[in-house]
């Protein structure tokens, strides 16, 4: 117990660079705090701050402590919350973070969730970079690719295709491919990356056969996977995007699919929480949500 006590100072001086502030958040005296940081450190062994007449940072052992101790506050904080909601409508904030290119098909599950329990307070956080859980406290973080992160609860919501398209102008005037070398003479447009790099189409070089990456001549390039569309639509060249991307530039005959037999899989979808999150009432109801409308017949765990 005196370990614990001291874990919840420790954070927020660490976040606030200062004892006074820390001593604020938690409703108590600075002195307090500084003896209950004084305790940990002498529990652990370690000192875990370095303090200035100035300023108040961290230790490199303070720093990777700051970590887990983050985690440890996270996982009591919704073991707290599970236990005070257990028999509550989903209700309060749920803040949700997820790549633009995702946004057509996660926002309208978000807005029916709202609608559904009009008590909850939907935050959607769209970027193409890594969102830190636990920092940014973000409830559930929707991802496009293999995972890497073991120590997240991880619901795989879909399986992925990437699809060539064109528009019909477009191959009226350079043709159809019919393999993939074929595309060595056609207008190639790439989608640019968060790390600046133009992602690499692959396909199935023979139906059925493993994916691979296939070398397509450089012509245009953009960092939006709509505008990405856009382009294809008007006729400037041939784009590859995932098959959830599709939208009514294809239903309309606008973009066709070409080199069908030759597509390959995609990387997979993902909905992420940390550790107990998933039974705290609004994170459960939008795990459930996304399972039944993405990957029908399986339910959240």
């Amino acid at each position: 117990m005196d370990l614990f006590a001291g874990v919840l100072p420790f954070v927020h001086v660490a976040e606030e660079r200062s004892f006074r502030k820390a001593a604020a958040r938690l409703g108590v005296t600075t002195a307090a705090v500084s003896k209950a940081v004084r305790k940990l450190e002498d529990d652990v062994g370690a000192r875990l701050l370095e303090r200035t007449s100035r300023q108040v940072a961290l230790t490199a052992e303070g720093a990777a402590f700051l970590e887990r101790a983050r985690e440890a506050v996270a996982q009591l904080r919704a073991a707290r919350e599970t236990v005070a909601q257990a028999q509550r409508a989903p209700r309060g904030p749920l803040t949700v973070a997820l790549p633009y290119i995702l946004g057509p098909v996660v926002l309208p599950a978000l807005a029916r969730l709202q609608t559904r329990y009009p008590q909850l307070t939907v935050h959607a956080r769209l970027s193409d970079r890594f969102s830190r859980m636990v920092d940014e406290n973000i409830d559930v973080a929707v991802r496009v690719g293999e995972l890497e992160d073991s120590s997240l609860v991880a619901r795989r919501l879909l399986s992925t295709r990437w699809v060539t398209l064109g528009a019909p102008m477009y191959l009226a005037r350079h043709g159809t491919p019919a393999r993939p070398s074929d595309l060595e003479r056609h207008v190639c447009l790439k989608f640019v990356d968060p790390r600046g790099l133009p992602r690499t189409w692959v396909f199935r070089r023979e139906p059925g056969g493993p994916s691979e990456p296939v070398r397509t001549p450089p012509a245009m390039d953009v960092n939006h996977g709509p505008a990405l569309l856009e382009m294809a639509a008007a006729g400037a060249g041939l784009c590859q995007v995932l098959d959830f991307m599709l939208d009514t530039r294809r239903r309309d005959g606008r973009l066709v699919e070409v080199l069908a037999d030759h597509a390959a899989q995609g990387p997979p979808v993902h909905a992420l929480c940390l550790p107990g999150r998933q039974s705290v009432p609004r994170v459960r109801a939008l795990l459930r949500l996304l399972s039944d409308e993405l990957c029908p017949g399986v339910a959240p765990t």
